[in-house]
C-alpha cells in the first residue's frame, strides 16, 4: 500500500538544526518512507522532503515530528521494531516487519544508544568483575557490575590489564578512590589493575572460583592417581574413574541413590575421603564474619592439608596462600561473583537468541539493556 503525502500550503515550517521558523524552501526531494503495516499490507509513504533555506544554519531539512532526519522509517515503526527486538532476534523482527536485517539492527542500535546513554558511575562503591566467553577459541570479554544496584556498568572485549584499563579511565581518579571492594576470581590482571587505580579498594576472592580451582587441581588429580593405583583391580578402578561429578557436587544436591554411592566410595578410599572433607572445610572460610576466626580456621585447614601426604593438596596450599588476604577480606565485604555468574548465564541466552553477534558495540548495548539495575 502506497500513500502519497503533500506539504500543506501556508503551514509554518521549522529548521531541523535550530528549530527556528523558516519560510524559504531551498529544494525538495521525494523520499520513500516505510510506516507501520496496515493489517497484512506493508505501508509505504511517498514524502516530499523539503530542505529549508535557513539564514542561520544554511540549507537544512525541515523538522518533522514523526520522522528523524536521514532515516527511511517513521518513528512509530522504529519504536515498534525496537520493542520487538527486546524480546527476539534481529532476523525474526526483520521478517515480521518485512525489513532488511541491517535496517532493523540499525534501528535497534540507535534506540539502545539513545535510551541507555553513558552509564551513571557516580556513587559506585562495590564492584564485581568476571569474564565470559564471547567466541570460540578462548576469546573472552569482561563485564563489570555495580554489586549494590545490580546493574552492568561496562563491558569490554578481552581480560588483560590493557583491555580492562579503559573502564578505570572512564571511572576517573575521584570515583576510583570511592570504590571500597571489588569481587573477582583469582585473575592477576584484574587484581593488579584494581590495585593500580583504586587505592582504597579491597580485593575479595570469590568462593565459587576457589572451590572450582580446588576441584581441578586437587580432586581431579587425586582421583586420577587413585585410578592409576588401582589399575590391577578393574571394578574398583572403574568406580573411581566414573566418580568425578559425584565428588565435585555438593552433598545436599545429590539424589538419595547417589548419596549412598558417595558414602561407599569415601569409605573405601582414604585419599578421596581426605580431599572431599577438606573441600567442605575450605568452604567454611567464607562463612566467617570475623577475620581472626577465619585466620584460625585457615591455619587449621592448612595444617591438615600439609599433613595429608597428598602432593596435589600440598601444591594447592602453596598456590592458594598468596591469595589469602583476598579470601579473608570476605569477612568485611561479603561479596561474591554469583551475581556476575547469573548475568553471564543471561548473556549466553542473549547470544543464543541472536545466533551470535558480530558487532561488539551492539552486543554490549544489549547486555546493558538487559541489566538496568534496581534504580
Amino acid at each position: 500500500m502506497v500513500l502519497e503525502l503533500a506539504p500543506e500550503d501556508g503551514a509554518e515550517r521549522f529548521c531541523s538544526g535550530c528549530d527556528a521558523p523558516v519560510a524559504a524552501i531551498h529544494d525538495r526531494t521525494l523520499r520513500r518512507i516505510r510506516d507501520l503495516p496496515m493489517f497484512e499490507h506493508a505501508v509505504e509513504l511517498w514524502v516530499p522532503r523539503l530542505r529549508l533555506a535557513c539564514p542561520r544554519c544554511g540549507p537544512r531539512l525541515e523538522r518533522l515530528d514523526w520522522l528523524d532526519p536521514h532515516v527511511r522509517v517513521t518513528r512509530r515503526l522504529a519504536q515498534n521494531v525496537a520493542r520487538l527486538c527486546a524480546g527476539t532476534s534481529v532476523r525474526h523482527a526483520a521478517r515480521w516487519f518485512g525489513l532488511d536485517w541491517k535496517t532493523v539492527k540499525a534501528i535497534d542500535f540507535r534506540h539502545l544508544d539513545r535510551t541507555l546513554g553513558p552509564p551513571d558511575l557516580d556513587g559506585v562503591r562495590l564492584l564485581a568483575m568476571d569474564e565470559f566467553a564471547i567466541q570460540k577459541g578462548h576469546r573472552y570479554a569482561t563485564v563489570v557490575v555495580d554489586a549494590e544496584r545490580k546493574r552492568v556498568l561496562w563491558v569490554g572485549r578481552g581480560r588483560s590489564r590493557a583491555e580492562i584499563k579503559p573502564f578505570f579511565e572512564l571511572l576517573g581518579p575521584e570515583r576510583c578512590a570511592q570504590v571500597r571492594a571489588v569481587a573477582m576470581d583469582m585473575n592477576t590482571a584484574y587484581d593488579l589493575e584494581v590495585r593500580a587505580h583504586c587505592p582504597n579498594a579491597e580485593v575479595v576472592y570469590d568462593l565459587f572460583h576457589v572451590v572450582a580451582k580446588y576441584g581441578r587441581e586437587v580432586i581431579d588429580r587425586v582421583r586420577v592417581d587413585e585410578a592409576n593405583r588401582l589399575r590391577a583391580d578393574k571394578p574398583a578402578r572403574r568406580v573411581v574413574k566414573t566418580s568425578r561429578w559425584l565428588l565435585l557436587r555438593n552433598r545436599e544436591n545429590l539424589p538419595a541413590d547417589q548419596t549412598v554411592r558417595l558414602e561407599e566410595l569415601l569409605a573405601a578410599n582414604k585419599a578421596l575421603l581426605t580431599v572431599y572433607l577438606l573441600k567442605d572445610d575450605l568452604k567454611e572460610l567464607w562463612r566467617y564474619r570475623r577475620e581472626g576466626w577465619a585466620w584460625k580456621a585457615w591455619k587449621s585447614w592448612k595444617r591438615r592439608a600439609l599433613r595429608s601426604g597428598l602432593q596435589p593438596l600440598r601444591m594447592f596450599v602453596r598456590r592458594l596462600e598468596p591469595y589469602l588476604a583476598g579470601i579473608l577480606a570476605h569477612c568485611r565485604w561479603p561479596l561474591g561473583t554469583n551475581l556476575v555468574e547469573g548475568i553471564n548465564n543471561k548473556i549466553k541466552v542473549i547470544k543464543r537468541v541472536a545466533y551470535g553477534y558480530r558487532d561488539d558495540a551492539y552486543f554490549f548495548l544489549k547486555i546493558r539493556a538487559a541489566f538496568p539495575g534496581l534504580g
